[in-house]
């Protein structure tokens, strides 16, 4: 079995290059960068928000929240309109929404209960893509007809209790029989989304224990013996939605319910995850523009010193911020949704880590924002802000915490920087010379602005485009093997990137609008603000080594731990306390 690769392995011989590695890597492709303008409006999503918004009129989220569960009258009402078939296709019985269509759907949704739309999307997003995406005509036939109705409730199955963040190295096995008719499948799942009303399943499970990450994705049914769904898990919010353990003890799955061949789960899992996250980006857009609405009607109406309070400036910043981040995370959204329209299991891992990371931390800093705006009646259980934070809380865990995304841009550049390292057959010199030599280009990045501020923008993302190459290849220069542990610097490169991205996208969207005569006056003016934002930050990510509140970081943690030693673990010629702050 020595010939089997790690599920990495595999992801990258079938990965397409995403828009930024290209960026950063190849240069700035004028082709591609089209591709990042929005979708038009999908008719039939337009029509699904209309319905859905109909039948929710008699059913509160505080309402729904108090009796804990979807009532049967609206899960037969969500299946009557459509909700659980939107982006399978018509030949199965779906809606067959567009990408971009999808999407509009969930943003509706998250704007008036997250809590009610997570079922749905978890189905939709992430349970059955998989088997949208790799499935078999006889797979699809089978399962996307039900899971169209709403009669099969997908789940998506891959974190267990010791495996979260590191998927590759899960422990549920799946084992071919010896009749090769079968895969026996064991182990333990937990914080499954939909585990309670799931009749079908996408499983991740280990086909060689001796090399983790060579995995397969399983379509498992819940009614299957050995399948045992646990009790649902208390939580903070979301509690009409469904979270349980669930375990496999010997579960016979037929070979033919195996999604694409032996190894390739690992690729299929990031795939799906791809989606996942874009998810949660459109339902980030949706709770930051009704915020925007809340935080306007209630600083019109409440008065102090005579005045409205909307004519205080720090509390016009917080709809100014609220209303600038939601455009951005819309416009990388939609990019990203496009990109993948295009190519659907293209590698698009850095555009909706973006997505997910700048969607979700911005959504809640909004919410918070929206809640001080409403002063102490925000603090009161009656106003909707206590529930949309409870609920919205753990988008910024879901498909991979914040912390992760804050990393895993960078480091999917620097593993396809490795990766071309590798197939050119230098040796450690002339790769140690390749580096250098392309760190230190300046990848081209033209384009046609008609205004000042599209021209600034452009130039910001020029730059870091540019920092974000440097620090890739000198980076692992310098660092080598041990990049993966440089945490900050991986962040800064993170940084950098998702701002360049953010101020592409929206060039993209506003380009498109200026071509076809549309008023961009407003847009101009939130990618203005944007970029003032990104300059800032680009100012202190910018910097190849260590900045010295990172290095006081070391000390301090040293003193927390009340041991000394930490302070030797950084050998004497790192490079990483060069520079000033």
């Amino acid at each position: 079995m020595s010939d089997r690769k790690t599920g990495e392995e595999t992801e990258n011989e079938v990965r397409r290059t995403g828009f930024l590695e290209g960026l950063y890597l190849d240069g700035f492709d004028e082709t591609r960068f089209k591709s990042l303008v929005p979708a038009g409006p999908d008719q039939k999503a337009v029509e699904i928000i209309r319905r859905y918004r109909e039948l929710i009129k008699g059913h509160s989220p505080a309402a729904l929240e108090k009796k804990g569960k979807i009532p049967d009258k609206l899960w037969d009402g969500l299946k009557e309109i459509g909700l659980f078939g939107l982006n399978i296709p018509e030949e199965y019985g779906g809606v067959g929404l567009t990408l971009a269509g999808y999407l509009s759907v969930l943003r509706d949704m998250a704007r008036t209960d997250m809590a009610l739309a997570l079922t749905p999307t978890a189905h939709l997003s992430i349970g059955l893509k998989g088997i949208i995406l790799f499935g078999s005509e006889e797979q699809k036939k089978k399962y996307l007809t039900p899971a169209a109705s709403g009669e099969m409730i997908f789940a998506y199955v891959l974190t267990e209790p010791k495996a979260g963040s590191d998927a590759q190295h899960i422990e549920t096995t799946a084992e071919l029989s010896g009749d090769g008719t079968h895969y026996i499948l064991n182990g333990q799942k937990t914080y499954i989304t939909n585990g309670g009303f799931a009749g079908g399943l996408t499983v991740f499970a280990q086909m060689d224990p001796e090399h983790p990450g060579f995995m397969g994705a399983l379509i498992v049914e819940t009614a299957w013996d050995g399948v045992k769904v646990g009790r649902e898990i208390p939580k903070m919010g979301l509690k009409i939605s469904s979270t349980t353990p669930i375990s496999f003890d010997d579960v016979r799955v037929p070979v033919k319910n195996l999604l694409g061949q032996p190894g390739d789960g690992f690729k299929i899992a990031m795939t799906i995850l791809n989606y996942g996250r874009l998810g949660l980006g459109a339902a980030s857009v949706g709770a930051m523009e009704q915020s925007v609405e809340d935080m306007m009607k209630r600083a019109t109406s409440r008065k102090q010193f005579g005045v409205p309070i909307r004519d205080f400036q720090l509390i016009q910043e917080k709809m100014v911020r609220a209303r600038v981040h939601a455009f951005a995370a819309a416009s990388m959204t939609a990019s990203t949704s496009r990109l993948l329209e295009e190519d659907p299991v293209g590698g698009m891992a850095m555009e909706s880590s973006h997505v997910k990371l700048y969607g979700t931390t911005r959504a809640w800093d909004t919410l918070y924002d929206a809640l001080q705006t409403a002063g102490g009646a925000g603090y009161l259980a009656v106003q909707p802000y206590e529930k949309r934070m409870r609920d919205f809380r753990v988008t910024t865990v879901f498909e991979g915490t914040t912390e992760i995304h804050s990393i895993y841009p960078a480091l999917s550049l620097m593993r396809a920087l490795g990766k071309r390292l590798k197939e050119s057959g230098r040796g450690r010199v002339g790769q140690a010379f390749y580096l250098l030599k392309e760190g230190l280009k300046c990848p081209s990045l033209r384009l046609r602005c008609k205004n000042g501020e599209m021209r600034r923008a452009a130039h910001t993302a020029r730059r870091n485009a540019r920092a974000v190459r440097r620090m890739a290849h000198l980076g692992l220069l310098f660092y080598g093997k041990k990049i993966t542990a440089k945490e900050f610097f991986l962040r800064r490169i993170t940084y950098l990137s998702l701002d360049c991205y953010g101020l592409l996208a929206m060039l993209a969207r506003i380009g498109d609008d200026q071509e076809k005569g549309r008023d961009v006056t407003e847009s101009v003016h939130r990618l203005a603000y944007f970029n003032g934002e990104a300059m800032k930050a680009g100012k202190v990510n910018r910097r190849l080594f260590t900045r010295r509140s990172e290095r006081l970081h070391r000390d301090v943690y040293s003193d927390l731990l009340g041991a000394g030693d930490m302070k030797s673990e950084k050998p004497d010629n790192s490079p990483e306390d060069g520079g000033k702050e």
